[in-house]
């Protein structure tokens, strides 16, 4: 039987796949195309140069082996490496075996340089001109778990993340989604994840990156013509973690590119942690396929601290600055600014920079003075129950008949009025609304922000309830 490229190869495929784990196969050889074969040289196609680097650094012995034993010892192996989005004149360059240096040997045994790409592989985070191997990890040390403060409002959040670093890609919280509004913890949450993994696990390759940076580097791959080596780069990741993963909405090009570095790195057990202003169910102009499997690990909601926790964290801070403050002070100031831990903390340093600064005691009146100044300069978040209470006033009913069964008209409109005013004046995701009003899932609640937007349009009544409820909830 005549051989060709393509029988050669499919053979080699076959031993190389009883040798080496499925994952491993499925990732480095299924994309592999073979383009010819003259005489003894198998010419095959592979996406990139970095591909290219990997084949020959990791699996060099295997494809030795397999290649001579269909091609005997004279065997070659050419590479074409596939340019995306380019037209490249340069022909194949030989790569011979037996050799397993990434340098191949020239009829004279002398080494030669391989030009198959003069690019080297674009590692986003490196500036040009320096060169560094190992990937940093861009964590903050100063995040960490010891000063991440438990409380009711981040325990499932925070033991979910405990759990990931002791134990990374291997728990069913693979993703780690963790949302909330601003100012919760989330960014501290996930340095903490990723310093703690570090600490434990040395050896494994951990990055943390901003939504917004990781969209300026796909950019900037395009632009460059380096999407391949881009892709291939963050395939390397064993922990990935993305903050604001939201801003990847309405971004088609860069959500198909984490989708296809999400699926790798899901499918070889690597973690990926997430974080992000908004549910799932609410992160509009986010493809389906994305949000599918943003929800296969665990989606952890950080909510606003109760008096407790704020305490808790007051004093934690006290404690790691070595300020001593009366405990009033620190009472009032819990107290008082409940909205999240970022103004929380805004507020002691405030507080201790005044005192130092001015030569001042802590006292009562300084800390009402700068709680003041918070809480005037923060734009007033309503709560749900404020909603609910406000447009039961306004229609003549109580909150236990706005939250009812019942299907009559002018409740369920009262009902869907609370549900689009909740949306539209907090942070509260689709899920924590419907949960608030009634007990109804999050599809009710996208459902009733749709109907009022459309009955504002189509019905001057409805138009007036919905501008007198503004006005009343908003002044």
């Amino acid at each position: 039987m005549t051989k060709n490229a393509d029988s050669v190869w499919s053979k080699c495929l076959s031993f190389i796949k009883d040798n080496i784990k499925p994952q491993a196969y499925k990732t480095w050889f299924e994309p592999i195309v073979p383009v010819k074969l003259s005489a003894s040289a198998l010419t095959i196609q592979v996406p990139s140069k970095f591909f290219y680097e990997w084949l020959e650094e990791h699996y060099i012995k295997i494809l030795r082996m397999a290649l001579t034993k269909e091609l005997g010892s004279d065997a070659k192996l050419i590479y074409d490496v596939k340019m995306e989005n380019a037209y490249s004149s340069k022909k194949p360059h030989t790569v011979k075996f037996p050799s397993s240096n990434r340098k191949p040997l020239n009829s004279q045994g002398i080494t030669v340089p391989l030009e198959i790409d003069k690019r080297e592989l674009r590692n986003p985070f490196i500036i040009p001109g320096i060169q560094k191997v190992k990937i940093e990890s861009q964590l903050n040390p100063n995040y960490n778990f010891d000063n991440f403060i438990e409380g009711d409002s981040n325990r499932l959040a925070r033991s979910a993340g405990i759990a990931v670093a002791n134990k990374p890609g291997g728990t069913s919280f693979n993703p780690l989604l963790i949302y909330g509004g601003v100012g919760l913890g989330k960014t501290h949450l996930a340095h903490a994840i990723g310093v703690d993994i570090k600490d434990k696990y040395p050896d494994k390759t951990v990055l943390y990156i901003s939504a917004e940076m990781f969209i300026q580097q796909y950019i900037d791959s395009v632009k460059g013509n380096t999407r391949n080596d881009f892709i291939h780069f963050y395939q390397m990741i064993d922990v990935l973690i993305v903050d604001d993963v939201q801003f990847l909405s309405g971004k088609k090009g860069t959500q198909d590119v984490f989708f296809h570095i999400f699926n790798h790195l899901h499918q070889n057990g690597k973690q990926v942690i997430l974080t992000s202003d908004k549910a799932p169910v609410d992160m509009q102009e986010m493809e389906q396929r994305l949000l599918s499997r943003f929800k296969w690990g665990l989606s952890a909601e950080l909510q606003s601290p109760d008096f407790e926790t704020r305490m808790s964290i007051l004093e934690n801070k006290l404690y790691r600055d070595g300020v001593v403050m009366p405990e009033e002070i620190v009472e009032y100031i819990a107290k008082n600014i409940k909205t999240n831990v970022r103004e929380l903390e805004g507020v002691l340093i405030s507080m201790i920079a005044q005192a130092s600064f001015n030569k001042k005691e802590y006292t009562l009146a300084l800390a009402k003075v700068i709680v003041d100044k918070f809480v005037k300069n923060t734009k007033k978040e309503v709560s749900i129950d404020y909603i609910q209470k406000v447009v039961s006033k306004y229609f003549e009913m109580d909150v236990t008949t706005l939250q009812s069964k019942t299907r009559k008209r002018h409740i369920v409109q009262a009902r869907q009025l609370a549900m689009y005013f909740a949306k539209r004046l907090t942070k509260a995701s689709l899920a924590s609304i419907g949960s608030q009003i009634g007990s109804r899932d999050h599809a009710t609640v996208l459902h009733a922000c749709k109907t009022v937007n459309n009955l504002s349009e189509t019905d001057r009544q409805f138009r007036v309830y919905v501008e007198d409820l503004t006005k009343k909830l908003t002044l």
